[in-house]
């Protein structure tokens, strides 16, 4: 693959995207992962600095993260605003604990996928207001890689949402080598995948590498028949994240 002719053609995917429907300005949650960065990068060479709008949104957060944030909208110049929902995080759980009563590790997962949908609601109030503002439309980024997507690695109603995905079909190695192309400060496009909502990677979490996701996207053969296994799990486990299942009535008997 060509990857400098692949920045461009996203870019261009992104200019007919917005030409073509009056659309302003765009809005991210800035991560100080790759894959922010990247479709940080990609807006900017797309619709020009000052029209993307990052944000940092902490909750319970490593602080290490914000400061890769910060370096990375002063090096590609585009604004970028700290929402914090640590004490919105804890009100909410402090209401829930109030009618609830159950062991504490039965919290850690509701706990963490809570935080993602908090942090896609201020991006969707965020451009809203701009959309106001601006008299014009500005759209909520998506920054999932196709190789969290294909084991469903994001979270229903949180990372899932979005109006528009540059980087969706570009596996982990694949965004990496976009970012080359976009100069993404290496400190920030090498650093190991993690979600800033626990101790562990991304990897430690999901049981797999992004190595061997790949892998196995490109032939299942290609990788071990434990590894498969996981894999396949993660992929048909998660199926319920992508579709709705919704009842069709039988108006013929109407």
């Amino acid at each position: 693959m060509d990857y400098a002719k692949e920045v461009e053609k996203i870019v261009a995917f992104i200019r007919k995207y917005y030409k073509d429907n009056n659309l302003e300005g765009a809005v991210l949650g800035i991560s100080g992962g790759k894959d922010s960065a990247v479709v940080a990068a990609l807006l900017v060479r797309a619709l020009g600095k000052d029209k993307v709008i990052g944000l940092t949104l902490p909750c319970h957060s490593k602080k290490e993260d914000m400061v890769d944030a910060k370096m990375l909208s002063d090096y590609y110049g585009f604004k970028l605003y700290n929402i914090d929902l640590t004490d919105t995080f804890d009100l909410f759980k402090n209401a829930v604990l109030k009618v609830t009563d159950f062991k504490k590790d039965n919290y850690k997962n509701s706990d963490i996928n809570t935080k993602p949908r908090l942090r896609m609601m201020s991006c969707y109030y965020m451009a809203a207001l701009l959309s106001s503002v601006n008299e014009k439309g500005y759209l909520v980024v998506g920054t999932s890689n196709k190789s969290e997507l294909y084991v469903g690695y994001f979270t229903k109603g949180g990372d899932s949402v979005h109006d528009i995905a540059p980087i969706a079909d570009f596996t982990v190695s694949e965004v990496i080598k976009l970012g080359e192309v976009l100069n993404v400060p290496k400190q920030v496009l090498y650093k190991t995948p993690s979600d800033g909502l626990s101790d562990l990677s991304d990897e430690d979490k999901l049981g797999v590498t992004y190595d061997d996701i790949e892998r196995y996207i490109n032939n299942p053969e290609n990788v071990s028949n434990e590894v498969r296994e996981k894999i396949a799990k993660l992929h048909h486990g998660s199926s319920h994240k992508f579709k709705i299942p919704t009842y069709k009535r039988d108006t013929k008997c109407e």
